[in-house]
């Protein structure tokens, strides 16, 4: 069962028993367990809630649960502070983004670098998508307002699609760049065949919460889901840095 499988399919509590003789640590992540095996539990620790705990899921996402592990809370935990309310679990989700993204290496990314890089964003994209298409006709935009485009392959209809195997011969290209914009003008590329990172990209969208391209995400961490005109998508860069 996928993560995304998994959040869908929890209610208010879990239907199990067990014993605090272990900690709420080792309470929580044996509960966790039980009802999904494969669960990518990194850490969990104390919520800004008092009698709550964090659990903390490889690529960001995260879930709240009691000390008896009987109970998970999904959704956001919001502090009320100043007269504003700030959502604690996006930052912290955004945080785990971020580490995700920075496990990549740059030779695994196709990389649109302007003269002068003031930010970047990571899009996670599918050359068969018609606005990341549109995106990508204003990439040279972004690049004369200091945005650098970092992409990432999402094959929306998965491995083995066409657009699986356009972003394989993007990524298998000698001048990737090149290959890109041809492919996002909708133009066949040459099979390619090389070792490439495609699938395990899309994976990592998957357990990111990608859900559809493209998928843009700022150097903080905050994700933006779909199309932003290049003017719009520049400022929020900018202000995420």
């Amino acid at each position: 069962m996928r993560v995304i499988q998994f959040f869908a399919a929890i209610g208010l509590s879990l239907a199990c028993s067990v014993s605090l003789a272990s900690g709420p640590d080792q309470v929580i992540r044996k509960a966790l367990l039980a009802l999904q095996p494969d669960l990518p539990i990194e850490a969990i620790a104390p919520s800004p809630l008092a009698g709550i705990y964090q659990v903390q899921l490889q690529g960001g996402r995260l879930l709240y649960a009691s000390a008896d592990g009987q109970f998970l809370i999904q959704g956001s935990l919001l502090q009320l502070k100043d007269g504003q309310a700030v959502d604690l679990t996006a930052q912290a989700q955004s945080q785990g983004i971020v580490k995700e993204l920075d496990k990549i290496a740059r030779k695994d990314m196709v990389v649109f670098t302007p003269k002068v890089a003031k930010t970047h964003i990571t899009v996670f994209t599918d050359t068969d998508c018609v606005y990341c298409q549109k995106l990508h006709s204003e990439v040279p935009e972004l690049n004369r307002l200091g945005i650098e485009v970092r992409y990432l392959a999402f094959p929306r209809q998965g491995v083995g699609s066409h657009g699986y195997n356009g972003l394989v011969s993007v990524w298998c290209a000698k001048d990737q760049q090149a290959a890109m914009t041809q492919a996002k003008s909708r133009k066949e590329l040459p099979a390619g065949t090389c070792d490439n990172p495609v699938a395990q990209q899309y994976q990592l969208g998957q357990l990111l919460g990608v859900n559809g391209t493209p998928a843009i995400i700022l150097a903080d961490g905050q994700m933006i889901p779909g199309y932003r005109p290049a003017a719009e998508l520049a400022k929020l860069a900018l202000q995420a840095q």
